[in-house]
């Protein structure tokens, strides 16, 4: 049995209620329900929330509600992990065959129903705890620098100031969409950057944080821009 878990707690500060707000048209957490439907793998579509509208918005998208998220798993410090763990240990309370459990962000709205099987293909071909959505950085990490107090710079890695970037090594970070996992792994709250985990190489174009109205903005352009935002 493969389920999705969508969390999608109703405190958010940096966009108050980013959730359900509307996107291109319809409510944030629409288009990752949708995209999970879509995608055809999924024995449950389950929203972990404490909130009685994305209850009532994620059921009105087609998934289901079966239990409210804890408060001490719905404020500002309450992780990933832990949240995914609480609604793979409510499934298997409920007699559920768990096979694989995919956390799929709320605030996704690139995510693509395809990307969803190969995953989920992906963390079969071997054994991955998991296997999540990654992209590489625009600029070689490796050249990064900050400005220090006095306001000069400073250099992360000041020996590869001369290095030329094709000879530095890809840098990847999380792209933010979904994370398929193995019970067991989100259970033990296993490494998710870890060795038993695989990336799933998505395009830059089609990754996008969602933590500001700048973000948010920015989101809507692309998504507009490749005309389907109503999709």
């Amino acid at each position: 049995m493969k389920i999705a878990v969508i969390p999608a707690r109703g405190g958010s500060k940096r966009i108050p209620r980013k959730n359900i707000r509307p996107f291109c048209g319809k409510p944030m957490i629409a288009r990752s329900i949708d995209a999970a439907r879509e995608s055809g793998v999924f024995d449950r579509i389950i929203v972990s929330t404490d909130d009685d509208e994305i209850s009532e918005v994620g059921e009105a998208w087609g998934a289901e509600v079966p239990f409210r998220r804890p408060a001490s798993l719905a404020d500002d410090h309450a992780g990933t992990m832990e949240v995914i763990a609480h609604a793979t240990e409510w499934a298997q309370a409920q007699g559920w065959p768990l096979e694989a459990v995919c956390c799929l962000y709320a605030t996704a709205p690139f995510v693509r129903s395809e990307d969803i099987r190969t995953g989920l293909e992906q963390l079969g071909e071997g054994d991955w705890d998991y296997c999540f959505t990654a992209t590489e950085y625009p600029s070689p990490i490796f050249r990064a620098f900050r400005e220090t107090p006095e306001g000069g710079v400073e250099m992360f890695f000041p020996d590869q100031f001369t290095a030329r970037s094709q000879d530095l090594p890809e840098a990847l970070h999380d792209a933010g969409q979904f994370y398929w996992g193995r019970p067991a792994a989100w259970l033990e709250q296993a490494p998710l950057f870890g060795p038993r985990s695989r990336p799933l190489h998505l395009p830059r174009w089609r990754v996008q944080d969602i933590d500001s109205e700048d973000d948010w903005k920015r989101a809507e352009l692309i998504m507009n821009s490749l005309g389907i935002s109503k999709k």
